[in-house]
């Protein structure tokens, strides 16, 4: 099973690999895992992607496709996996066709959780953090007992940078803008399947379980 995850910032992609990988026993791979990978282990393609990162320059699509490239090929990802965080754009989605083809395969699927826009920020924005031990809370879903205290450690709860209402709406906005097309030059290649992410993890799950059936 060779699939790729689509939807916004906040829409569950990350919960949905996770699922997905326990559940069919493929790798899911991200761009932000590939990238740390390499830097970690020093590769020649993690020594540049570094250099730009260091800089707060964008690595340029010629060497994300290129890490692509290298991580489809480990052995981990011959018998499928799931790609989440890329293609973010057309130019990039053709990439990844001449990736499959020089590997001797194609993709299966392209899952799109569609969530709106003011549940993104939502569910964004209400996310807290706590700053000793990293444990998730949410001010509407999961609250803590005491409010802005870890229930677990005691620690501070906090609101991370990235997570505010304003940098919320522009992520989504860069989003639609750059990825959006991405769903319609799937839906012409006849891979697409649209999931309604509001509706629970546990049901998302079961239709993406469904698509990835047939």
């Amino acid at each position: 099973m060779r699939m790729i995850l689509l939807g916004p910032p906040g829409a569950g992609k990350g919960t949905q690999a996770v699922r997905i990988t326990k559940d069919f026993g493929i790798p899911a791979i991200s761009t932000g895992d590939i990238f740390r990978t390499n830097i970690k282990e020093g590769t020649e393609l993690g020594v540049k992607a570094k250099g730009y990162m260091d800089k707060g320059d964008l690595v340029p699509d010629s060497l994300v496709i290129d890490l692509v490239r290298d991580r489809l090929s480990w052995d981990d990802a011959k018998d499928g996996f799931i790609l989440d965080g890329f293609p973010r754009t057309v130019a990039q989605a053709e990439a990844l066709q001449g990736i499959l083809k020089d590997l001797g395969t194609k993709l299966d699927i392209v899952v799109s959780i569609v969530v709106p826009d003011e549940e993104l920020v939502r569910r964004i924005a209400g996310r807290r953090v706590c700053r000793a031990c990293g444990a998730p809370y949410h001010v509407d879903s999961l609250k803590p007992k005491v409010d802005g205290v870890c229930d677990i450690c005691g620690g501070e709860l906090y609101q991370r940078a990235d997570d505010n209402e304003e940098t919320v709406r522009n992520r989504i906005a860069v989003y639609e803008e750059s990825t959006l097309p991405l769903v319609e030059f799937y839906t012409e290649a006849g891979l697409l399947t649209e999931i309604d992410g509001t509706i629970g993890i546990d049901k998302v799950e079961g239709l993406i379980a469904k698509a990835l059936d047939k």
